[in-house]
């Protein structure tokens, strides 16, 4: 006779808890979370339809991780921009990011490449798309794409050390995202297409330039944004 220990696994809070975790650094990576924006736990537990205690866990992890801020009044916020962090951030995935490319070159197949290449076109439709969800929408297929690659190169040491980088870019991303579709200068999946075919001519310096270029294209448009609005400032100070 089974017992009752055997037959049936208590379901521990930690599943609820996960979930709640993953539900904000979700948010975070794909950028749906305004940078400086406060979060407060009543209002989390309320759209999550849970209790307050697995976000106030939540949110603690992603301070932890860097992911979020807390402040002396114990408000936890989203990051706010600055200079020193954003190129912080776009030198570190440059050089993490660049090398799972260069890892993963070897190892991609056709089926990979035309996986990509699926990924890539369905983010060209997303981007071409009237969907009010489309940040989101697009935010996926980005990550999708991304990790594909590096997830390729089969290194289970780096791939937490970009994860983490990625959760720390969400404000950036959602910047760039807001500044992009103000420009309009260039499709959003312009280096993904030359990521590809570097990667298919088996070139590592043309497919790691790709890669950085897809990256820093982001964070030169906050950086550009930035140095805007303090040449704006200066000129009101001294007007």
């Amino acid at each position: 006779m089974t017992s009752r220990r055997g037959a049936l696994s208590p379901v521990g809070r930690e599943t609820l808890h996960d979930r709640v975790y993953a539900e904000i650094r979700n948010s975070l990576i794909h950028g749906m979370l305004d940078a400086g924006a406060a979060l407060r736990i009543v209002d989390l537990a309320e759209t999550l339809q849970t209790s307050t205690m697995p976000v106030r866990e939540a949110l603690g992890r992603l301070v932890s991780e860097q992911a979020l801020e807390a402040l002396p009044n114990r408000t936890v916020r989203v990051p706010v921009i600055t200079r020193d962090k954003l190129d912080d951030l776009a030198r570190a995935r440059c050089l993490i990011e660049g090398e799972l490319v260069a890892q993963a070159l070897r190892r991609l197949t056709p089926e990979d490449f035309a996986a990509l290449r699926t990924l890539t076109e369905q983010c060209d439709a997303a981007f071409a798309a009237d969907d009010p969800d489309k940040p989101h929408h697009t935010s996926e297929l980005n990550h999708a794409f991304h990790f594909y690659i590096y997830r390729a190169a089969g290194s289970a040491v780096l791939i937490p050390v970009v994860e983490s980088l990625w959760l720390q870019s969400g404000p950036y991303v959602r910047a760039a995202a807001q500044i992009h579709d103000e420009l309009r200068d260039m499709s959003g999946t312009h280096h993904h297409w030359e990521l590809i075919e570097a990667l298919e001519r088996g070139e590592k310096a043309a497919s790691v330039k790709a890669l950085k270029d897809d990256i820093t294209r982001s964070f030169n448009l906050v950086r550009a944004r930035l140095m805007q609005s303090d040449a704006s400032e200066e000129a009101r100070a001294y007007g």
